[in-house]
This record gives structure tokens, sequence and C-alpha cells, in this order.
């Protein structure tokens, strides 16, 4: 009797292999990043070693640099991501639909939950305190952050002058000055010591009368 061949079996679906590129573990990397965020504020770049960071994380520091080539690229990557937390994308399209006003304020919420955070001062502090044997991490952090936002901003102010919501001929000044009007005096007082704050201070009065100015400044004729 002749013997029957068995067919080969089929390969498996392409939904149970691994497919070439298959993004990272998302969650994991959201845990080095939070990690990051914590040590980077306290230790600085040179006080911060990517075994600290994965301990803090809970995974190996292998997974650490299959997620960030090295401690810069994870210093920038923790400073973009506090950023984002604080100022979405969502935050610098214009809606032309919204008063500009309303718009204007939300952005300034969101930078000064920003500045004023823990984390950010913290940060602020330890920079100003190796600023002077330390330029290639003040070079990373406003590469990362200011940078960032301020490239943001401009474009939101260029969406809202061809919008016709503002009129505003240099954007870049413009967004320096926005954000140097929201922190103000009390960013100083929050860096150099609690002892200093003004128990008066109305954050909702300040932003508001920023934007106000603002708005005198480079509302359409």
């Amino acid at each position: 009797m002749k013997s029957v061949r068995k067919k080969p079996s089929p390969p498996p679906a392409a939904s149970t292999r691994a497919a070439p590129g298959r993004p990272k573990d998302l969650a994991k990397r959201e845990a080095i990043l939070d990690a990051a965020k914590l040590l980077f504020a306290k230790g600085g770049l040179d006080g911060t070693s990517m075994d600290a960071v994965a301990r803090e994380a809970g995974v190996s520091k292998l997974t650490v640099y299959s997620h960030f080539a090295d401690k810069d690229a994870l210093f920038k990557a923790a400073v973009q991501s506090k950023c984002e937390e604080q100022m979405p994308n969502a935050l610098f399209h214009v809606d032309p639909k919204a008063p500009i006003a309303k718009q204007l304020l939300g952005i300034a919420q969101g930078f000064y939950e920003l500045v004023f955070s823990a984390e950010s001062l913290s940060l602020h502090r330890m920079m100003i305190a190796n600023a002077d044997h330390s330029p290639h991490l003040a070079a990373l952090f406003f590469e990362a952050g200011p940078q960032q936002v301020l490239t943001a901003f401009e474009q939101f102010l260029r969406e809202a002058v061809r919008a016709g919501s503002l009129q505003v001929r240099d954007t870049r000044q413009a967004a320096g000055h926005f954000f140097v009007l929201i922190k103000g005096m009390e960013h100083m007082r929050h860096l150099v010591g609690g002892s200093c704050h003004n128990d008066q201070f109305d954050r909702d009065k300040h932003l508001k009368s920023v934007v106000d100015l603002f708005l005198r400044a480079f509302r359409p004729d």
C-alpha cells in the first residue's frame, strides 16, 4: 500500500509572527522616561547613571539602551516628554472658530504649569549651579525643551496671522516676550526658595493680564 505523504504545515499567520521593525514596549519606554525625569531633576546629567534609571524604571540596562542610544538621547527625550505633558501639540493648532484670547490663555496655562513644576524648578536650579562647567547640559536642555516650545508657538502665531486673528511682524520675538511675561518675577521667587513666595499671587489673574497685554500689542487694527 502506497504511503501517503503529509503535506507540510502552512506557515503561521502573519498576525502570530513577530514582524520586523515591531514597535518596542511602550509601557517600558514610559517607565524609563518617568524614571529619567525624576532622576535627572535630582542629579543632573553627570549625577545620573543609566544603571540608576534602569533600577528606578524596573527594567534592565539593556532595555534602557534598546530604547535610547545613550544618556544624552535619554535626557533630551525626558525633557521633551515633560514639555509634551503640559503642552501637547494640540495646544499649538489655531482654531479659527474659537476666540484667540482663549487659545492664548490655554498656552499660557500649560507653560506656567510646566515651568513652575517641581521637576522643572529642580532641573533649572541644577543647571544654574553647573553653568560654568557644563555647557553641554545647557545646550541639550535648550534644544529639547525651550527651543521646541518656542518653535511650536511661533508656528501658532504664524497660523493666527494667516487667519487674521493677530498681527505679528516678528513671531520669534513675540513668542519670547510671551513666555518671559508668563514667568514674570514669581518664577524667580520660586527658584530662589520658598521663603520668597508671594502669598498674594493670583495665577489666573496674572495669566489673563499677560494675554490681555499680548493682545493689545498684536491684535489686528
